[in-house]
């Protein structure tokens, strides 16, 4: 494709020397360029793209989009937002691959990655060729791909939907992270159905405040589209948990139709007669296209919350209800979510991912349903991020835990035993006296001390880094998964 041509997405965009040099590829990573590439100069929050034109051209980049011109004798495009420009010619160098398909976005604090899988599930099962991206991984045609990112970048997003549109995907669902809505890395990408599933204090050392995060997501909502359509292939969707207080905000942000979900208010979807236990959760869900009974392998109130948002983004997919009641009872759960870890003791392990004050409130409640006695709880906080939620999480794991082992999650250039510090400053100033937690720095040792205090009855619970197999200590990325070390625990306890 030649660069003029491309370039035919952007208004305002002004070519300075040969708009007919041909355009191979795109990059915005000069140590990933190919020749013939098109390298996009991304003014980074640590790293100015700029500095690495001349890298990019070593590599063979043929040509340079930036916000400024630079003094190289290349061709340049010189535009106002590299950001901006980067999705528009990502969108349409890879030929809008998701308009060819329908795509099914899922936003909010807690609940996006077991949401999207059981969404995942029922479309698979319905028979619909179905590609995901998460946390967890991107997935399509039987294939897994690893992630670095929940969101992937524009570029790497608008490739891997082509990919999937190119091997037969007919639906995806995705993740879509509030640092993805505000980079504008889903800019040009056609949502048919934007699900919210909670709001509460989570990266707030990129936001700033939560102000500023909640508008982040709810530009999720506000770019689904201003147009109604008699085609009911291209109608729009918002489908918010009516439960939060934030849905108030995105219903008035959007022109889709809003479906609302929720157990405490009335609702399009709503759960009704529910049961928790150690083997699963029970509830009936009323919809806007009948009644059902689910048996969730997975437990807690808040996995009836994920489970009620991906009955409704499947109602409006026309899946049958008795259907997606079927896909749901036989999920066996989420990686890292709620997961047990089994050797034959006679205590339950559970490793859960829960690293926001509102995530580790709910797994804690739900642990508290279950449990037969002493709830013992191992977690920490990331280092280099939101310092506010520490004795929030501190306050939170004395509430409902008998016993507490405060220990590093992935520190990263913090000082760990001042993460810990700043966590059980939570644990002093409601007073719970010392006998009731500990500090333990290393990781394996905290996990090691909870299993061997814990007795028959017991709940162990490891928070914070579920389905993640590494830890983040200065500039080190050490392999490290809670799953493995607590195993590894109960065979040392055992034996």
């Amino acid at each position: 494709m030649k660069l003029k041509e491309l370039m035919d997405v952007l208004a305002a965009a002004a070519i300075a020397g040969d708009g007919d040099t041909e355009i191979t590829g795109l990059s915005c990573d000069s140590r990933q360029v190919k020749a013939g590439d098109l390298f996009i100069c991304l003014p980074g929050y640590e790293k100015d793209g700029h500095n690495y034109a001349a890298e990019a051209l070593e590599r063979g980049a043929v040509a340079l989009l930036v916000n400024r011109q630079l003094d190289i004798p290349v061709t340049q495009v010189v535009v106002k937002d590299c950001r901006f420009a980067l999705a528009a010619l990502a969108d349409a160098f890879y030929q809008q691959p998701s308009h060819g398909m329908t795509l099914i976005g899922v936003t909010g604090t807690n609940g996006k990655t077991t949401t999207t899988c059981l969404i995942h599930q029922i479309m698979n099962d319905h028979g619909v060729e179905t590609g995901m991206i998460g946390t967890l991984r991107m997935s399509f045609g039987g294939v897994s791909y690893p992630v670095s990112r929940t969101t992937p970048g524009a570029l790497e997003l608008q490739r891997s939907l082509s990919e999937m549109a190119q091997s037969g995907v007919q639906l995806c669902v995705m993740e879509v992270s509030s640092h993805a809505l505000e980079q504008g890395r889903v800019k040009g990408t056609d949502f048919r159905t934007a699900v919210f599933t909670n709001l509460t204090q989570d990266h707030l050392d990129y936001h700033a405040s939560l102000e500023q995060y909640r508008a982040a997501k709810g530009l999720f909502f506000s770019r689904l589209g201003n147009a109604f359509s008699k085609d009911p292939k291209r109608r729009k969707y918002a489908v918010m948990n009516v439960d939060d207080p934030s849905s108030e905000v995105y219903a008035k942000l959007t022109s889709a139709e809003v479906i609302t979900y929720g157990i405490d208010r009335e609702a399009d979807v709503r759960a009704v007669n529910i049961s928790v236990s150690a083997q699963g959760t029970f509830f009936r869900a009323e919809t806007f296209r009948g009644q059902v009974d689910v048996q969730l392998k997975m437990v807690g109130r808040f996995n009836v919350y994920n489970a009620l948002a991906a009955i409704a983004a499947a109602l409006l997919e026309g899946v049958p209800l008795e259907s997606i009641a079927a896909s749901l009872m036989k999920m066996q759960g989420v990686e890292g979510r709620v997961e047990p870890v089994t050797e034959g003791q006679p205590f339950a392990v559970i490793v859960d991912y829960a690293h926001t004050p509102d995530g580790l409130d709910n797994v804690l409640r739900t642990m508290k349903e279950i449990a037969q006695q002493r709830i013992l709880t191992v977690f920490g906080c990331g280092g280099d991020r939101d310092r506010s939620k520490r004795p929030v999480m501190g306050r939170i794991a004395a509430q409902w835990s008998d016993q507490i082992i405060i220990t590093s999650d992935n520190p990263r250039s913090e000082n760990p035993a001042q993460i810990l510090q700043d966590i059980e400053a939570g644990l002093k100033a409601e007073g719970i006296p010392q006998e009731r937690y500990e500090l333990i720095e290393d990781r394996r040792d905290a996990i090691k001390k909870a299993i061997e205090m814990a007795s028959p009855g017991d709940v162990v619970l490891i928070a914070g880094k579920g389905h993640e197999t590494y830890q983040l200590i200065r500039n080190q990325v050490l392999d490290f998964d809670d799953r493995i070390v607590a195993k590894e625990a109960i065979r040392g306890r055992q034996l």
